[in-house]
């Protein structure tokens, strides 16, 4: 018995109401969204991390072989902790002003829904060219899930022909994005009383010097800036996020932890970048630090990279892409995502999916109804192509 179709709306209140910040395992959604492809017939395949409390799914539909498209979401939505929204975030909720609030609405969930609710469309096409579901998990904090997805695909053997990575862009074809380092930065200081300085080493003071020194090379950044005039802002950016640490008002504190990414442009080797930063820290501070202490020291440590999307102008996938979108051209962005490590493993990929980046990570995150049909014309010109 065919089971009852679930519009694009439905889909996304069901993957909204997923819980599914990084922290958090992503397995219920997970599960959710295989038992519903099996509904139809759909075998999927999970791909799980070492602690087997989150997973990758991977789905077919349409004969097997190559040359398929890979429709790409992330599952992981950032925190909603001391965001003050005026919703339910883990409730789907429209409202007059045209736009549809709760969390993951616009980074990414809509498009995974919206993929998701055409599968009985997609089957009822008889496509003679497979689509790839690729649902990932821990996007939103470093890329992480998709490296073992990318590592089943090439298990299976299959050589897809392109992957769409459905991040908020509009609808409009993005072929280029920056790369993304992210690092962690412990300071480990000397305690003293903090009216002995000479006898201690602040371990707030150090952190406070070195990101003062990445602000420094993100200035310089700023100054070099980008050739093509394609992103915004025009250069490679380097910035610190977080920062914590201390033990009193009055002790010199022991510890300090912060973090701080690169973004560098396509072409621009953000190792050096960040080289530069630990030249500084381990070479300059680090001794310094350390003829008043030796127990004193600085760890930098990688927490996430993401390589950059690099632009194939004029390729048959991206000519392919923008007839879906129905774009005369394509765009670059300074956020990155997964469309990097899919180019890398030699899968070419575009990032175009509904909503806009601007609403991401924001309390009361919302996409505008309007994007929904937008996406769905999408999906029919992509059957349309597969038939």
């Amino acid at each position: 018995m065919t089971p009852p179709r679930t519009t694009s709306l439905e889909m996304l209140a069901k993957l909204v109401a997923f819980d599914t910040t990084s922290r958090h395992s992503n397995l219920a959604l997970i599960h959710f969204v295989r038992d519903y492809l099996a509904e139809y017939g759909i075998a999927s395949t999970l791909v799980h991390d070492a602690t087997k409390q989150k997973a990758n799914l991977w789905a077919t539909i349409g004969p097997e072989g190559d040359g398929g498209v890979v429709l790409s979401g992330h599952t992981d939505v950032v925190p909603v902790d001391g965001q003050a929204w005026s919703t339910d975030p883990w409730v789907l909720t429209p409202k007059d002003d045209g736009r549809i609030y709760g969390r993951g609405t616009c980074d990414m969930k809509a498009f995974s829904a919206i993929a998701l609710a055409m599968v009985p469309e997609f089957q009822a096409a008889g496509l003679k060219v497979p689509v790839h579901l690729a649902l990932s998990y821990d996007e939103e904090v470093g890329c992480i899930g998709v490296h073992g997805l990318i590592d089943q695909i090439k298990a299976i053997g299959v050589k897809p022909r392109l992957a769409i990575i459905g991040e908020p862009t509009m609808m409009r074809v993005v072929d280029a994005h920056k790369a993304i380092r992210s690092f962690y930065v412990e300071v480990t200081g000397h305690e003293a009383h903090s009216s002995n300085v000479h006898k201690g080493v602040s371990a707030v003071m150090v952190a406070a010097d070195l990101i003062a020194k990445i602000a420094e090379i993100g200035r310089q950044l700023g100054v070099e800036g980008d050739a093509t005039g394609r992103f915004d802002p025009p250069y490679s950016t380097c910035i610190a996020n977080t920062i914590e640490g201390g033990t009193a008002q009055n002790i010199l504190a022991r510890k300090c932890r912060f973090t701080y990414e690169v973004r560098s442009l396509p072409g621009i080797d953000g190792d050096a970048i960040a080289q530069r930063f630990a030249d500084y820290a381990l070479g300059e501070v680090l001794p310094w630090i350390q003829r008043i202490s030796p127990d004193a020291n600085i760890t930098i440590t990688r927490r996430a990279m993401s390589p950059p999307l690099l632009p194939e102008p004029g390729s048959d996938v991206e000519s392919f892409v923008m007839a879906l979108a129905e774009r005369n051209a394509a765009e670059a962005v300074s956020y990155a995502t997964e469309a990097g490590i899919f180019q890398d493993a030699g899968i070419p990929a575009v990032v175009c999916g509904p909503g806009d980046i601007a609403q991401a990570h924001q309390p009361d995150e919302f996409i505008e109804a309007s994007q929904i049909p937008r996406c769905e014309a999408f999906m029919r010109r992509l059957i349309g192509r597969l038939v």
